[in-house]
């Protein structure tokens, strides 16, 4: 690549591997595709800011691979949220958009006949923070550029909102290709990256340590941290990993 097509990210590996200081406020949690641990990730972060004495509560708008309960659709990963989150609210408050298939949630839409409504999507995140959490997290579906009809982008809501990004990486062979350009279209946006996570989805991966070099490299956001492949994670605590100070 030429460091014209990699403008916008400039190097800050010293700022990367120090402790960081983040406010309290609303943060979008993205990643480099599906699968790479997004709700971990932000798992961690709500145990963290729990453990700081920050409220907290999260939120997943959108979810697609829900087990029908005689409560209704349930997603795994909004129920994660809503068990870690310190101020307690009903699952619809977490997860107001649910399907049942495991596929792409526009997809899931148009073959349930239940467009995705954006109107719903803000009220959901009005009502979150009327709760007045000191850190609301909410977590995408897939990676950034989620198609939610035919003619929006998830993201595009994400850039209305203003919200600051905190990007998963999935540390896998190509990360750093997804990685960048995730990094570099979120910037492009014009919104602030405000850390990114390293989290690691195989037990052993070849030279993962030099990845997460170059991602540090080029990345221009602190890291926040580095989660490692561990078994059993659900059940686990894991804000001994976030190297973070929520202010």
């Amino acid at each position: 690549m030429s460091e014209s097509t990699l403008a916008p990210i400039t190097k800050l590996s010293m700022r990367a591997r120090i402790n960081t200081n983040l406010a309290s406020t609303t943060y979008f949690i993205t990643g480099t595709d599906t699968d790479v641990g997004k709700t971990i990730c932000t798992k961690a972060l709500l145990q963290a800011a729990n453990e700081q004495g920050k409220s907290t509560l999260a939120y997943k708008p959108i979810s697609a691979g829900c087990s029908q309960t005689e409560q209704g659709l349930r997603n795994d990963d909004a129920l994660i949220l809503q068990q870690n989150s310190s101020l307690q609210v009903d699952y619809a408050a977490v997860n107001p958009i649910a399907y049942q298939q495991p596929i792409a949630p526009h997809i899931a839409a148009n073959e349930t006949n239940l467009p995705i409504s954006l109107a719903a999507v803000d009220q959901g995140l009005t009502f979150l923070q009327q709760q007045l959490p000191q850190c609301l997290f909410v977590e995408g579906a897939g990676g950034w550029h989620l198609p939610i009809n035919k003619h929006q982008l998830f993201s595009e809501w994400v850039v209305a909102n203003e919200m600051p990004v905190i990007l998963v990486v999935g540390l896998k062979l190509g990360c750093l290709n997804h990685a960048l350009l995730t990094a570099q279209s979120i910037e492009q946006s014009g919104l602030n990256i405000a850390g990114w996570i390293a989290n690691h989805l195989q037990a052993e991966m070849p030279y993962v340590q030099q990845n997460i070099g170059t991602l540090t490299d080029f990345i221009n956001a602190p890291l926040l941290a580095e989660i490692p492949y561990l078994e059993n994670i659900e059940q686990q605590s894991l804000s001994q990993y976030i190297n973070v100070t929520f202010i």
